[in-house]
């Protein structure tokens, strides 16, 4: 969210110290007569199922950081500048397979696209590094997604442009405005590498800036932020049992919400919980490690599917950061052996 800065160890300090005093200072300031000046004179702000005071400015204004609302796509072929081990979100729906680079959402965070009859909405937010996509139809309407520029427990507070509600990332759900307690569908994808999608997809399509200049695609903006003791941004409490930005695979099973520590799961390579069963294969490239996504270390693929008459089903899945596991499922316990 905090966009052009490329973060090092050397300067963690000061940059802990400087957001830390902007955390502080906009939570004081935050209020309804700020936000209704600075581009949401639209947003219902008398509905709301949070406190305000949780809520801080990223950085960019409301767009500052542009979803893309008319995606490109190019054959495998025809991508020659994406890494054999960079991450894509990968989607097979209507018949249709599209991969979404890291290294393009990660400078938009937000991809409103149609697969047959199907709108969705493909998002990343960095600091969470919560790859999550959604049906964007909600209540008979189609709606499209942008960013606010805004951060609730470090993560990606977007807004749809129909009635200027807010909505949390992480769960898909409306938290200000006339949508709030709103739940979007999420849609079952996949973080894998480029060199797995193609595998699988040899006719796959994959997502390309409409502006190659507009942005330094393939640069992570982030770097090192993925190996730091803590989260940017975030005045919440921190896990005490596991490191703050260690991975965790979150998902469902046994009709609960369950959540895996990466680490186990790649010494373990498979895991069975209930009628889920979780696989780790080497070879992706972390998009939040080095200056250059193709320079990431390995994180690895992971895959969750449920057990079913017809074979394994691709279900829901996230891998996110622990501390974000201890924001907004504060009673998921972390597996971690």
């Amino acid at each position: 969210m905090v966009k052009y800065l490329s973060f090092s160890l050397s300067s963690y300090v000061a940059w802990l110290l400087f957001a830390s005093a902007i955390l502080w200072s906009h939570a004081a300031g935050a209020n309804v007569e700020r936000w209704q000046r600075s581009g949401w004179a639209n947003t219902d702000f008398s509905k709301t199922s949070i406190k305000f005071d949780e809520i801080f400015s990223g950085g960019p204004p409301k767009d500052g950081i542009p979803s893309i609302d008319n995606p490109k796509f190019l054959s495998i072929t025809e991508a020659a500048d994406i890494g054999p081990r960079e991450p894509v979100i990968t989607l097979d729906l209507n018949g249709e397979v599209r991969a979404y680079p890291l290294r393009v959402l990660i400078w938009h965070e937000i991809v409103n696209d149609k697969i047959g009859d199907t709108p969705v909405t493909v998002t990343y937010c960095p600091l969470c590094n919560s790859a999550i996509v959604f049906d964007r139809r909600v209540q008979g309407k189609i709606l499209d997604f942008g960013t606010t520029g805004l951060l609730r427990n470090s993560d990606l507070v977007m807004y749809d442009r129909q009635t200027q509600s807010w909505w949390q990332q992480f769960t898909g759900t409306s938290i200000v405005g006339a949508m709030t307690g709103t739940k979007l569908s999420m849609i079952p994808s996949r973080i894998e590498a480029f060199e797995k999608f193609k595998q699988r997809y040899p006719q796959g399509r994959i997502l390309v800036p409409n502006n190659n200049s507009m942005r330094n695609y393939g640069a992570n903006p982030y770097a090192n932020y993925d190996t730091m003791p803590r989260p940017f941004l975030f005045a919440g409490e921190l896990p005490k049992d596991i490191e703050s930005m260690a991975r965790v695979v979150v998902f469902e099973a046994g009709g609960k919400k369950q959540a895996v520590a990466l680490k186990l799961l790649a010494e373990k390579k498979q895991l069975k919980i209930s009628d889920v069963t979780l696989s780790w294969s080497a070879g992706q490239n972390s998009a939040l490690d080095s200056s250059r996504i193709s320079d990431g270390r390995d994180v690895g693929n992971v895959v969750v599917q449920s057990t079913s008459p017809e074979g394994p089903k691709n279900i829901v899945y996230d891998v996110t950061f622990a501390f974000v596991v201890k924001a907004f499922l504060p009673d998921v316990k972390i597996q971690q052996n």
